[in-house]
């Protein structure tokens, strides 16, 4: 297992060296100057070549990348070319907001998901089970910023319930502020007693949660589905079920157990897309997370916002890759060896 976390550790790291010399280059060739986006269209060209000089774009570009990457080291990732903010600043701002909303998006999808797996499962063929792929194959191809305006006009428009857009209410902060505590607004709401806020912060949350939802749960419903089947097929499924044990101890604790390694595996991928696929829930919603703060960097060739934005979504999808591959390993050592 130590040789196997190695060996993950190693191929992470040459992935984030890659990832960083990648980027880095493709910032510095982009058809925009970073300078003139920082300081603004109207300055001089003697004013553009003094910032260019204090940025140290004017130094060649193996000199910029090695200063890049000690940067990166010691926790300096530069400096927003739109909000003059650091960049780490703003992420870490921003962050809890995100891991909210996608902390309650796998929440859905899983526990949904291997729901409607199961269900589809036991009765294969039937019209239920054609309802639920119907709904998982529509899950994983519709757009999310698509789903996301339809269920806007669907809840906010017509039927008026839910809040179309923001993390909260502009009113709240006048008349129940929330109290920080760990940084994480909905669950600081619940540490401090502000129900008012939770309340209000639930409900709107559960639009932008669905939207992201809707992809890993098609991927964990269909998953469950095929290997449930597989499972139940089984001989000692056939030996429990002669022995008289009720089938609903058959299915939702002996078969479930066995057909869930393959459904972990999905939903951990899923977690690392849906690090990207908020980008478009978030811009949908308002919601003030990364992915909002990429796309509005992104629209202003931000390149230092870009690259940090960029990182850590590697970085987020090598942890939850990770993840997968030592839990598998826990359960099957054959990967150990893989």
């Amino acid at each position: 297992m130590f040789r196997h976390l190695a060996r993950l550790v190693a191929s992470s790291a040459a992935v984030l060296l890659t990832l960083t010399m990648g980027t880095f280059v493709l910032a510095r060739v982009l058809p925009s100057d970073p300078a003139v986006a920082y300081i603004g269209p109207k300055a001089t060209a003697a004013q553009t070549a003094r910032l260019r000089a204090e940025l140290g774009l004017d130094q060649p570009l193996t000199v910029q990348y090695g200063k890049y990457l000690s940067g990166l080291v010691r926790g300096d990732w530069g400096y927003s070319l739109t909000t003059k903010r650091s960049v780490l600043g703003e992420i870490a701002g921003r962050l809890p907001a995100t891991l909210e909303l996608i902390g309650a998006a796998m929440v859905l999808a899983a526990l949904l998901g291997t729901v409607l797996g199961v269900v589809a499962a036991t009765r294969p063929g039937g019209r239920l089970d054609g309802l639920i792929r119907l709904l998982s194959i529509g899950g994983v191809s519709m757009p999310a910023f698509w789903l996301g305006l339809l269920l806007q006009v669907l809840f906010v428009d017509r039927l008026h319930l839910f809040p179309a857009t923001g993390e909260f209410s502009n009113t709240l902060k006048f008349t129940d502020p929330i109290r920080g505590v760990t940084g994480f607004p909905l669950l600081d709401s619940v540490l401090t007693g502000n129900w008012t806020a939770f309340s209000d912060g639930f409900g709107h949350l559960i639009l932008p949660a669905v939207t992201l939802a809707a992809y890993p749960l098609g991927l964990v419903a269909r998953m469950t589905r095929a290997s449930m089947i597989e499972v139940l097929s089984q001989g000692h499924i056939t030996a429990a079920r002669a022995y008289g044990l009720r089938e609903p101890v058959i299915v939702w604790s002996l078969a479930l157990r066995n057909a869930l390694p393959p459904t972990l595996t999905v939903l951990g991928m899923a977690v690392a897309y849906s690090l990207t696929g908020t980008f478009f829930v978030e811009t949908v919603f308002n919601w003030p997370g990364i992915g909002q703060f990429a796309t509005e960097t992104m629209l202003a060739v931000d390149y230092p916002s870009i690259m940090a934005v960029t990182l850590l979504g590697a970085v987020g999808y090598l942890v939850a890759n990770a993840a997968v591959d030592l839990l598998q390993a826990k359960i099957d050592p054959r990967v150990r060896t893989s």
